[in-house]
């Protein structure tokens, strides 16, 4: 199915407030500087309540006027990113578009294609220039709009947790590329993803196996099938990466609160034996141990900066040049994407998009049933093999009310 989308007017929300002066410098910190320029779209779909005393125009005030409120707490989100190095906070705004779909719903999201998906964004994937919204922000920005008052304001203190650096030389935009990628919606059921956890459960500890969560046992499931689609027998010496991204804030000493804002999060590096057999249990073994790694004793390393830096600039120089081949996943599973009520229900889906960065896969919670789908982005090529994997497609649902 083709969606067309028609734009009827796009605006600028500001803060409802000035942000004062001593306010208008916000400082990235280290994390947020070598951190990817990924923009990792969200889209929340809601059906028309019939109910609802407002009318779309309405609506679409009521949104802007929460939106401006909402701002004033979350005062950098309205601002631009200034050369890598800090956000200028003088309110020039957050993009707001109003356009109309030309289908229904229900065409829409029964089988969500990620590539059509891009229409609903508001800005093109690449533009950066304003610092992305979270999933924090959406949630407050709809208690707003349901008038509460109490919405906890985030905490602008990364830059002293992780002071900036002088990055020059490092290249944050590895791997993302424009051209020749395509991202598909592979959705593995509860009873599924029940039998790749039993399958790859350790059961060295005797009578109680340990069996991987459901993450886990996705993200070895699914980096087994992608290498075995993918690799070249001709280049032997290549090296195969998995990357998980870990949220730091509950791993620091003492741990940070969820509304410390900013990028606090670095990826768990897996690389997995591939002599012979792809051995998932194993891979899953190595996982557990590298997000263990991830302690207040790494967070302190990582304070220092320098030698993290050393690290980053060196294996993106790897990347680039095809020696490292690095697979990224981050799950979103349990994040409350399906809570933001802005006055007339939550919403019925949420979904992302086809994105530019090649080899990563994103997992959402599926609407219902306790699955999961892996949103896989890979290059045009490698997507052909991969989605014809007779392994996977023993795993990968067919029906949307399987359960």
């Amino acid at each position: 199915m083709t969606v067309e989308v028609e734009i009827i007017q796009r605006d600028s929300i500001k803060p409802s407030s000035p942000t004062p002066p001593h306010l208008q410098h916000y400082q990235l910190s280290f994390l947020d500087q070598i951190n990817p320029p990924v923009f990792m779209p969200i889209i929340l779909f809601y059906p028309n309540d019939a109910h609802s005393c407002l009318d779309n125009a309405q609506k679409s005030t009521h949104l802007k006027n929460s939106l401006s409120e909402c701002l004033k707490k979350f005062y950098p989100l309205a601002g631009r990113v200034v050369n890598n190095n800090f956000v200028d906070c003088s309110d020039v705004g957050v993009p707001y578009v109003e356009a109309r779909a030309h289908c229904q719903l229900s065409e829409v999201v029964a089988n969500p294609i990620p590539k059509e998906f891009n229409k609903f964004l508001p800005c093109d994937l690449d533009d950066l220039r304003t610092p992305c919204l979270c999933s924090r922000f959406v949630n407050g920005w709809a208690a707003t709009a349901r008038g509460e008052t109490d919405v906890t304001p985030p905490q602008f203190e990364g830059a002293e947790f992780f002071p900036p650096m002088d990055t020059t030389g490092f290249r944050s935009n590895t791997g993302i590329v424009k051209d020749n990628i395509v991202t598909k919606r592979f959705v593995f059921t509860a009873s599924k993803i029940a039998t790749l956890r039993d399958k790859f459960s350790d059961d060295t500890f005797g009578e109680f196996p340990r069996r991987p969560t459901r993450i886990e046992a996705l993200s070895a499931f699914i980096w087994a099938r992608c290498i075995t689609a993918i690799k070249s027998q001709d280049e032997p010496n290549k090296i195969y990466s998995l990357l998980h991204a870990v949220n730091l804030r509950p791993r620091t000493d003492p741990p940070l609160p969820d509304y410390f804002f900013g990028n606090f999060s670095r990826p768990a590096i897996v690389v997995p034996s591939r002599d012979g057999e792809i051995n998932c249990k194993a891979i899953i073994s190595q996982m557990k141990n590298e997000i263990q790694k991830l302690n207040g004793d790494y967070v302190t390393k990582l304070r220092e900066g320098v030698s993290h830096l050393s690290f980053v600039k060196d294996r993106a120089a790897k990347t680039t040049n095809g020696e490292v081949v690095s697979f990224s996943f981050t799950s979103l599973c349990r994040f409350p994407l399906y809570v933001a009520d802005f006055g007339w229900g939550k919403p019925l889906r949420a979904g992302s998009a086809s994105l530019t960065f090649k080899n990563l896969v994103v997992f959402m919670d599926a609407p219902s049933g306790g699955g999961i789908e892996a949103w896989v982005n890979l290059k045009k090529e490698d997507m052909e093999k991969f989605e014809m994997d007779n392994d996977l497609l023993g795993f990968v649902s067919t029906s949307p009310n399987e359960k």
